[in-house]
Protein backbone atom coordinates (compact mmCIF):
# COMPACT_ATOMS: atom_id res chain seq x y z
CA UNK A 1 0.00 0.00 0.00
CA UNK A 2 1.46 3.25 -1.04
CA UNK A 3 1.47 5.98 1.38
CA UNK A 4 -0.50 9.88 0.56
CA UNK A 5 1.66 11.68 -1.54
CA UNK A 6 1.64 14.91 -1.11
CA UNK A 7 3.46 18.23 -2.72
CA UNK A 8 5.26 19.00 -6.27
CA UNK A 9 6.42 15.14 -6.43
CA UNK A 10 2.44 14.28 -6.89
CA UNK A 11 2.24 15.90 -10.36
CA UNK A 12 0.92 13.98 -13.30
CA UNK A 13 2.66 14.49 -16.23
CA UNK A 14 -0.02 17.27 -17.07
CA UNK A 15 0.85 19.13 -13.89
CA UNK A 16 -2.03 18.25 -12.05
CA UNK A 17 -2.08 17.38 -8.69
CA UNK A 18 -3.50 13.60 -7.62
CA UNK A 19 -6.79 14.32 -6.55
CA UNK A 20 -7.73 11.84 -3.58
CA UNK A 21 -11.61 12.87 -5.32
CA UNK A 22 -10.79 10.79 -8.48
CA UNK A 23 -9.75 7.91 -6.54
CA UNK A 24 -12.76 7.07 -4.53
CA UNK A 25 -12.60 4.19 -2.26
CA UNK A 26 -9.05 4.51 -1.30
CA UNK A 27 -9.59 5.78 1.91
CA UNK A 28 -12.40 3.68 2.96
CA UNK A 29 -10.30 0.28 1.90
CA UNK A 30 -7.29 1.91 4.10
CA UNK A 31 -9.58 2.19 6.87
CA UNK A 32 -11.01 -1.26 6.34
CA UNK A 33 -7.12 -2.71 6.23
CA UNK A 34 -6.66 -0.24 9.28
CA UNK A 35 -9.26 -1.91 11.08
CA UNK A 36 -8.22 -5.36 10.89
CA UNK A 37 -5.69 -4.90 13.71
CA UNK A 38 -8.01 -3.71 15.93
CA UNK A 39 -10.56 -6.73 15.47
CA UNK A 40 -10.96 -9.75 17.32
CA UNK A 41 -8.90 -13.00 16.40
CA UNK A 42 -13.02 -14.55 16.55
CA UNK A 43 -13.98 -11.76 14.37
CA UNK A 44 -11.17 -12.08 11.61
CA UNK A 45 -11.81 -16.15 11.62
CA UNK A 46 -15.33 -15.26 10.58
CA UNK A 47 -14.40 -13.26 8.16
CA UNK A 48 -12.25 -15.98 6.51
CA UNK A 49 -14.41 -18.16 6.72
CA UNK A 50 -17.15 -15.59 4.65
CA UNK A 51 -14.36 -14.83 2.15
CA UNK A 52 -13.44 -18.52 1.71
CA UNK A 53 -16.33 -20.48 3.00
CA UNK A 54 -13.85 -22.34 4.88
CA UNK A 55 -11.90 -21.71 8.03
CA UNK A 56 -8.44 -20.92 8.01
CA UNK A 57 -5.82 -23.37 8.38
CA UNK A 58 -4.92 -24.42 11.22
CA UNK A 59 -1.86 -23.11 12.62
CA UNK A 60 -2.36 -20.11 10.51
CA UNK A 61 -1.03 -16.67 12.99
CA UNK A 62 -3.45 -13.53 13.53
CA UNK A 63 -0.70 -12.17 12.12
CA UNK A 64 -0.51 -13.51 8.21
CA UNK A 65 -4.51 -13.85 8.99
CA UNK A 66 -4.64 -9.97 9.11
CA UNK A 67 -2.01 -9.81 5.63
CA UNK A 68 -4.43 -12.21 4.03
CA UNK A 69 -7.37 -10.20 4.21
CA UNK A 70 -5.76 -7.18 3.80
CA UNK A 71 -4.41 -8.52 0.60
CA UNK A 72 -8.12 -9.16 -0.58
CA UNK A 73 -9.57 -5.89 0.08
CA UNK A 74 -6.72 -4.56 -2.01
CA UNK A 75 -7.01 -7.02 -4.50
CA UNK A 76 -11.30 -6.81 -4.76
CA UNK A 77 -10.42 -2.82 -4.55
CA UNK A 78 -8.23 -2.88 -7.48
CA UNK A 79 -10.31 -5.25 -9.47
CA UNK A 80 -7.88 -8.45 -9.07
CA UNK A 81 -4.72 -9.39 -11.26
CA UNK A 82 -5.59 -9.75 -15.24
CA UNK A 83 -6.09 -13.37 -16.78
CA UNK A 84 -2.74 -13.19 -18.37
CA UNK A 85 -1.19 -12.64 -15.07
CA UNK A 86 -3.31 -14.73 -13.35
CA UNK A 87 -2.60 -17.82 -16.44
CA UNK A 88 1.17 -17.19 -15.84
CA UNK A 89 0.91 -17.55 -11.86
CA UNK A 90 -0.79 -20.74 -12.66
CA UNK A 91 1.90 -21.72 -14.67
CA UNK A 92 4.89 -21.02 -12.44
CA UNK A 93 2.76 -23.10 -9.82
CA UNK A 94 2.30 -26.32 -11.72
CA UNK A 95 6.15 -25.64 -12.56
CA UNK A 96 7.26 -25.49 -8.98
CA UNK A 97 4.85 -28.21 -7.77
CA UNK A 98 7.36 -30.24 -10.26
CA UNK A 99 9.93 -28.69 -9.11
CA UNK A 100 9.39 -29.53 -4.95
CA UNK A 101 8.53 -33.46 -6.84
CA UNK A 102 12.63 -33.81 -7.41
CA UNK A 103 11.83 -33.72 -11.34
CA UNK A 104 13.01 -31.46 -13.73
CA UNK A 105 9.82 -29.21 -14.69
CA UNK A 106 10.34 -29.67 -18.16
CA UNK A 107 9.57 -33.48 -17.91
CA UNK A 108 6.80 -35.04 -18.66
CA UNK A 109 5.96 -37.99 -16.42
CA UNK A 110 3.64 -40.48 -18.06
CA UNK A 111 2.27 -43.63 -16.99
CA UNK A 112 4.33 -47.08 -16.99
CA UNK A 113 7.69 -44.54 -17.38
CA UNK A 114 10.18 -46.00 -14.74
CA UNK A 115 12.39 -44.15 -13.04
CA UNK A 116 16.02 -45.17 -11.78
CA UNK A 117 18.77 -43.56 -8.77
CA UNK A 118 21.24 -45.25 -6.94
CA UNK A 119 21.44 -44.25 -2.86
CA UNK A 120 24.05 -45.38 -1.08
CA UNK A 121 25.06 -48.52 -3.75
CA UNK A 122 21.25 -49.27 -4.20
CA UNK A 123 19.41 -49.07 -7.42
CA UNK A 124 15.35 -47.93 -6.51
CA UNK A 125 13.27 -48.28 -9.51
CA UNK A 126 10.12 -46.27 -9.71
CA UNK A 127 7.19 -46.72 -11.51
CA UNK A 128 5.10 -44.07 -12.80
CA UNK A 129 1.25 -44.75 -12.47
CA UNK A 130 -1.66 -42.42 -13.06
CA UNK A 131 -2.61 -41.74 -9.88
CA UNK A 132 1.20 -41.93 -7.92
CA UNK A 133 4.11 -43.81 -7.89
CA UNK A 134 5.32 -47.43 -6.96
CA UNK A 135 8.36 -48.28 -4.82
CA UNK A 136 9.17 -51.96 -4.06
CA UNK A 137 5.64 -52.79 -5.02
CA UNK A 138 3.14 -50.07 -2.32
CA UNK A 139 1.77 -47.18 -4.00
CA UNK A 140 2.79 -43.85 -2.76
CA UNK A 141 1.15 -40.14 -4.15
CA UNK A 142 4.52 -38.07 -4.40
CA UNK A 143 8.16 -38.81 -5.20
CA UNK A 144 9.00 -37.05 -2.08
CA UNK A 145 7.42 -39.58 0.08
CA UNK A 146 9.41 -42.42 -1.36
CA UNK A 147 12.73 -40.19 -1.65
CA UNK A 148 11.99 -39.27 2.25
CA UNK A 149 11.71 -43.38 2.72
CA UNK A 150 14.49 -44.61 1.33
CA UNK A 151 17.25 -42.13 2.73
CA UNK A 152 15.47 -42.93 5.95
CA UNK A 153 18.82 -43.67 8.45
CA UNK A 154 18.97 -47.50 8.89
CA UNK A 155 17.45 -49.16 11.52
CA UNK A 156 14.50 -46.39 12.08
CA UNK A 157 11.16 -47.53 11.76
CA UNK A 158 8.36 -45.28 10.97
CA UNK A 159 7.32 -42.25 13.58
CA UNK A 160 10.26 -44.30 16.03
CA UNK A 161 13.90 -44.98 16.61
CA UNK A 162 14.47 -48.72 16.31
Amino acid sequence: MKPAINGASARHRNGHRHDQSRRPGITEVERQIAGLANRSTQDLRVAWRLLHRTGPPLGLSRDLMIRALAHHLQEHSYCGIGRALRRRLQSLAGASEKATMGVDPGLVLKAGMNLVRQWRGHTHTVLVHTDGFEHEGQLYRSLTAIAERITEPIGRVRGSLA
